[in-house]
């Protein structure tokens, strides 16, 4: 019988968790949320995670076997009982898996979304010759950065939005302080955040330059000064980058960032 999971579950600390973490770093910050769906294995070796509107994350140790992951799976489905899921996050092989006992289960489909690089970088190497400096976001780049906001959920999702849609999210990210620019010339040219900090690493996400002002360094830069401030703090910083963008995952490749596994993100379609 599968088990709650709870804010700094002994699980979290397995060695098997944490040979993976780096790819599933998300799991630490829905397992800390209190309105999350979180359930274990007794033995720890699977890990189910679900924020209410988010995809849920899915971890099963490399060491189990596919028939045992198969029961656990189908163990798992049964206990969500009738939550319709937006989707599942995983290593391909388990998120596949799993997405099909679901889909199968619901009479329903899915469909891939994204497969996701994860990094790490142990040591940053910031770019040489890069010109500006980073700044703190404050609220006075609340509209700069609503949008930027546009255009990275353009670039990252697909999604278009208005600049004026993303005011609210852009006062959110300046006031929990994570939130960084880079300033070249006078204007503000890139931005980068520090989204969540778990007890080995510091997540950055969010990274954006326009394409009038990309090829110049600034990113690099920016996400290199974010790294050495993660690592400053004990901290190992990481990220996720799209599988799809080649020059995402060069430019942190070039400062210093290393693979750390592949992720698939699969989205559920929902008959009725």
């Amino acid at each position: 019988m599968l088990t709650k999971l709870m804010p700094q579950d002994e699980a979290l600390c397995r060695e098997e968790f944490i040979r993976d973490e780096v790819s599933y770093n998300l799991i630490h910050l829905i397992a800390g949320s209190p309105q999350r769906i979180g359930l274990k294995s007794p033995d720890g070796r699977m890990i189910y995670a679900q924020s209410p509107r988010g995809n849920a994350w899915l971890w099963i140790s490399r060491d189990v076997a596919m028939d045992r992951r198969q029961l656990l799976l189908r163990e798992l489905v049964s206990e969500l009982g009738e939550a319709a899921l937006p989707g599942v996050t995983g290593e391909p092989g388990v998120a596949e898996q799993f997405s099909s006992c679901y889909a199968e289960e619901r009479h329903g489909a899915y469909r891939h979304q994204m497969t996701m690089e994860s990094y790490h970088a142990p040591a940053v190497k910031s770019p040489l010759g890069v010109e500006g400096r980073i700044r703190r976001a404050a609220k006075e780049d609340t509209q700069q950065v609503a949008r930027f906001l546009v255009g990275f959920s353009e670039d990252a999702y697909g999604v278009r939005a208005n600049a004026a849609s993303q005011v609210e999210t852009a006062q959110r990210l300046i006031q929990q302080g994570g939130l960084y620019v880079w300033m070249a010339g006078g204007h503000t040219v890139s931005m980068a955040n520090i989204a969540h900090r778990s007890p080995r690493h510091g997540r950055i996400n969010a990274v954006y330059t326009p394409k009038e002002e990309r090829k110049k360094g600034y990113a690099s830069a920016l996400v290199a000064d974010l790294g050495s401030i993660l690592l400053q703090e004990g901290l190992v910083p990481m990220l996720y980058a799209d599988q799809a963008n080649p020059d995402s995952n060069r430019l942190y490749q070039h400062i210093g960032f290393t693979r750390c596994g592949t992720i698939s993100d699969l989205k559920f379609v929902h008959n009725g």
